[in-house]
Formats: C-alpha cells, structure tokens, sequence
C-alpha cells in the first residue's frame, strides 16, 4: 500500500506536528523541474580550471605563511609536513562525500541542500544556519588581518593612507578598520558582476599566491642544500614531542583544508556537475595538500623549529639568511592569499541564504536572482553589509574558532547524508500543492512498489496505491496480512540500516567525547570509550553485512561519482569530525549554542510556518515522477 501524507494536517500546535516538520524532507532541487527558472535561475558558467581556482583560492589563506611555524615549534617539529599529510587525508574523506552528494544533488546550498534531502527539514535548518555564522565571521576575519599585511607592504604598520589606517574610537576599546570594510565592499562588488568574473578574477589572485609559495619551495630548497638542512640535523630527532604530538598537529592543521566546500556550494553553476565536481573537488584537495607539504619540507630545514617565528616564520626563515628581499614578496603572497580567501568566504554565503530561502525558510527576497548576472545580487549584497561592518567594527579573531564548527557540523552531516543515501534513500517525495488536482485526478493500478520506513507493497489489485492519511495516522495500517510477505525482508533492511546508522552516530559521539576528556575518573572514561566503540563496532558491522539500497543508483541525478569503501570511509569521517568538534572547547561552544539558539527562535517563528514543504503531499518516488509527466503532458 502506498502511502500519502498532507503535511498541512499536522495537528495545529500538538508536539507532534513540531516533531513532523522538523523530519520532512524535500527532493533534488534540479529532479522533476523543481530547480528554480527564470528569474531564479543561476548562470550555467563555471568549468573544472574555475572550480579549481575556487577551492585552492578558498582553502590556502594566509594560515600556511602562520600555521607552518606554530604548529612546527609546539606540536610536531620537523614532522610538520607528515601532520599536513595526515589532514588532508582526514580532509579527503569530507571531499569523497562531498563529491558523491554534489554530483547526485548539483544545486545551490551544499550541506544545507543535501541534510534537507537525506535528514530533514530540522537539520538542514541548523547546518544552514551554522554556516551563515561561519561564513560572515570568517570573511571579517580575514578582511580584518589584511590591513597589516598591506601596511607592511607600503613600509611599515603606518604605511596605509590615514582613511584606511586602523584608529581607536576615544574612550572606547574599539579599534575600527576601515581598510577591511572597504576590501570587502570591493569584493561583494565583485561577486555580484557574475560568477564567471568573480572567479576569473579569484583565479588570478589564486595564482599569484601559488606562484610564491612556488617561490618559498624552489628558493628554499636552493637555501637547504646550500647550508645543509640545519632544522632536520638536530639530537632531539624527527619526532621531538613524539608520535602523538605529531597527530595532535594534524588536528590543528586539519583547519587549513576546510575550503574545498566552497566548490560544492556553486554545483547549480557548474556546466557538467556529475563529471566536473568531483574532479574539481579532488585537484584542488591534492594541489593544497602537495603545496602545504612541499613548503613544511623545506621550512622546517631552513631554520630548527624552536627557533622559529610563529607570526611570519616562512619571512623569519629567509630573512636569517640574508635574503631580506625576499619578505617583502612573502608578505604579497600573504596578501594575495588573504584576499582569496575572502572571495572564498563570502562566495558560498549567498548561495546558502538564496537555498533556504527557496526553501521558505527565510524571506524570499534572498532568492532574488539578478536577471543580467545571474548572481543572487540582494543575497550578496546582504552577506557584503554584514560581513563590513562586523570587520570594521570588531576584531573577530577571538570568534575564530565558531568558523571550525559550522564547517565540521557540515563535515558530518554531509558523511551521515551519504550513509542514508546509499542504505535508507528517501522513497517518498513532496509534491507542491499546486499539483493537487493533477494528484486527485490520476489513479494508479496497483503493482509490485519497493517501500520504506512508512509505506508497505501491496500486490492486491483491491487498493489504491496513493491512500490520503489523517494527521492522527502515524503510519499506515496494514489490512491484507498476504501483502506482508513481499516485503517484509525490505522493511527490515531498512530498518535494520537505519538503526545501524543511529548507534553509529551516538558511538562516535561517546567515544569522541569520553576520548577528549582528560578531566574524566578514569573509569567513567574507559567506561564511556567502551560503549562508544562497542555501539560504533556495531553500526559498522551491522552495515557491512546488509545490501545497500537498490535506490542509490537512480537517486538524484544518476551517473556521477560514487563515493568508495561505504560504510567504513563515511564513519570514518564521523568519528573524526566530531572528534575535532568536541576538541573546539567549551567557550567556542557557549558562543555558538547563543547563536544555535536565535535561529531555533527563527525558525520557529517563521521557517517552519512558511516552509515550501508545508502544503505538501508525499508520495512514493514511482509514483511523483508519473505525476509529474502527467502534468507536463497536460502542459504541452
């Protein structure tokens, strides 16, 4: 028996009519036409060498010209470039999962679209919500460490024009910066021209940065064979804070890679996204990966790594070797990746507000879409003010850990979402109230149907397949005992995966959470270790021995890249993030849960209400696309 709800009939304000909203999931933008046209469509512009530029422009900010020296000095030593080799692998696990979603679900949103799709309405809500405080933060953040950079260029911490020169407000502790406002006024200007020239314009800031670390690996190299590589011929050896400080360097250098997901938030703009994606994704994450290592190598040579700067240490280097000069172009370099870093920044936030507002989850004036640059104008223009006024007004470097968690929640949920796609994949899809007389008027003959969670098959010929349910039903009700048979094997895969899933999720939590707490007794912390690896073993084992769902071929856009070793690499994945999630400290998360909280209020108050999902009425996927080439055959 198939089944249909009207999610309009939740119940008015009962508890579960909330619980419903919050689990209601919608289907890929761009299937049945539901990708926004005309004066909601996105320019079709962006290739391979674009998503490229984007993803190296977006990921090597100016963390490499700071983080090789911090990191080499307190944590790994002359291993640093092993502690870089070990994040990006962690990274890439983030980035096969982001490749398979976003070539299957090319639209505009990236980890917001796909929780919406594989989750529900409640967790997109939250990622999408987490990552607007990611990206205005982020883009201050750096607008705001560009100022000094560029001073020091033009001779000095007093080298910018008074009218761009940082001042403090009399009798006031704060400091405004004039100069990152109006470089974030210059980028949001940029943004809005089209995405074509904006990324034209990120490419060659990008490859001007490349270039000098390019520079810093082949001068630097010249330098070590010349005097002989005095920063690895040191008696505490390779590894002078042991393995573990090595892997505790990776977990702070993992936050160096977190800017591929700028790529998967242009996938609507992409001209090929089941081919272009993944390789875009992936050449990106290698080329940050091999440059990070290359410039580790031949800086923690140069000089010993206790002796190193950590605010300028790649400068520091060469200026002990008399190559003064050659700050000086460091310090562009410096710049220059800082400025792509803020187009990297400020790019995705747009896209972002335009999806949920698509969705009905903010006002719709975010999903605006220029017609002659086919860039949401009014939504970059908003993310520009933001972004402008908190860099000219605060230093945000203190806020600088609240950008890690919205990234890492994504990381998760976007590993979760490719567990769910590949064992329990939605087989129920929402149909716009408008189709409701197409809906009433087409009936169906009833045939064998694959089911899930909320509908059986039924092979009687004696009921309907689409059946309308009261809010009161949670689940449809099974009359014709002979019809339990052909599926029941179904019913319990899925729920068998389904549960799987869960524990998989709580396990690494617990094991994450008991792991990071050196504070615990340590029987209370072993003891929370064991159920977590227990529950998480078990989520493991329990997937490997199940097929995945015959589904996963055709959800989505089909043809694009499939994500390998499922389910170990997506729980893999989990555990880490959430490790790292954990580890951010208690004081970045009383900030973030401030933030969590408003748009719990938001949402409430507003998206659930005028959620595009609220009229809606599910059917089985079958079942939708024939109603939906029955509409547009009565259109034709």
């Amino acid at each position: 028996m198939g089944f249909l709800v009207d999610t309009q009939k939740e119940g008015g304000g009962h508890s579960w009519g909330y619980v419903r909203s919050l689990v209601r999931r919608k289907q890929v933008d761009s299937a049945n036409g539901q990708q926004s046209q005309g004066p909601h469509q996105l320019a079709k512009a962006l290739t391979v060498p674009h998503l490229v530029a984007i993803g190296v422009g977006a990921t090597i900010g100016a963390g490499v010209y700071i983080l090789v020296g911090t990191v080499a000095r307190e944590y790994s030593g002359p291993s640093l470039a092993l502690s870089f080799l070990i994040a990006g692998i962690a990274a890439g696990l983030s980035a096969f999962c982001y490749a398979e979603l976003s070539s299957r679900c090319p639209s505009a949103g990236s980890a917001y679209h796909y929780s919406y799709i594989c989750v529900g309405e409640g967790a997109a809500w939250i990622i999408g919500w987490a990552l607007i405080l990611e990206y205005t933060i982020g883009g201050a953040a750096i607008a705001r460490g560009i100022s000094p950079n560029l001073a020091l260029i033009f001779g000095g911490e007093d080298g910018l024009p008074a009218i761009l020169a940082r001042h403090q407000i009399p009798g006031l502790d704060v400091v405004v910066d004039p100069c990152a406002a109006v470089l974030v006024f210059i980028v949001t200007g940029l943004l809005c021209m089209g995405i074509k020239e904006s990324t034209f314009a990120q490419g060659i800031v990008t490859a001007i940065n490349v270039c000098v670390l390019l520079f810093v690996i082949v001068a630097g190299s010249y330098l070590g064979f010349k005097t002989g590589w005095a920063g690895y011929e040191l008696p505490t050896g390779f590894f002078p804070f042991g393995v573990d400080g090595m892997f505790a360097g990776s977990a702070t250098v993992f936050f160096a890679f977190i800017g591929f997901d700028s790529v998967a938030s242009t996938a609507e703009e992409v001209k090929n996204p089941q081919r272009d994606l993944p390789i875009g994704i992936g050449l990106a994450l290698l080329l940050c990966c091999s440059l990070y290592m290359m410039v580790s190598i031949v800086i923690v040579g140069l000089i010993p790594y206790y002796a190193m700067d950590p605010d300028t240490p790649i400068s520091s280097a060469f200026a002990s070797h008399d190559m003064q000069w050659a700050v000086y172009l460091i310090t562009l370099g410096a710049v220059m990746a800082l400025c792509s870093g803020l187009m990297g920044a400020l790019l995705p936030q747009p896209r972002i507000l335009m999806a949920m507002a698509r969705d009905g989850l903010l006002p719709s004036i975010f999903s605006d879409v220029n017609r002659h640059t086919q860039v949401p104008v009014k939504a970059t223009v908003a993310t520009g003010l933001c972004a402008a006024t908190l860099s000219f007004f605060m230093d945000v470097s203190q806020l600088a850990g609240m950008v890690s968690v919205g990234t890492l929640l994504a990381f998760t949920m976007v590993a979760v979402s490719v567990l769910i796609l590949r064992y329990v994949p939605p087989d129920e899809l929402p149909i716009p109230s408008s189709l409701q007389e197409r809906i009433d008027s087409v009936s169906f003959v009833c045939g064998e149907t694959k089911s899930s969670g909320h509908a059986g098959t039924s092979n009687s010929s004696q009921q309907p397949l689409i059946v309308k349910s009261d809010a009161s039903v949670d689940f449809p009700v099974i009359k014709n005992q002979e019809a339990l048979g052909c599926w029941v094997s179904e019913e319990n895969r899925r729920m068998v995966a389904g549960w799987s899933i869960m524990f998989t999720c709580i396990g690494a939590f617990l094991l994450s959470y008991a792991a990071s707490s050196v504070t615990f007794p340590g029987l209370l912390r072993y003891s929370l270790c064991g159920i977590g690896g227990s529950l998480l073993l078990a989520g493991l084992i329990a997937l490997s021995s199940i097929d995945q769902d015959d589904a996963r071929h055709t959800f989505g856009h089909s043809g694009g890249y499939m994500c390998p070793f499922i389910p170990l690499l997506p729980i893999i994945c989990i555990l880490i993030n959430m490790y790292l999630l954990v580890k951010l400290g208690s004081a970045t998360w009383a900030r973030v849960s401030v933030w969590l909280l408003i748009g719990v209020i938001v949402y409430v108050l507003y998206g659930r209400k005028h959620s595009s999902l609220a009229n809606a009425v599910y059917v089985t996927t079958a079942h939708a696309e024939e109603i939906y080439r029955e509409h547009e055959g009565s259109l034709a």
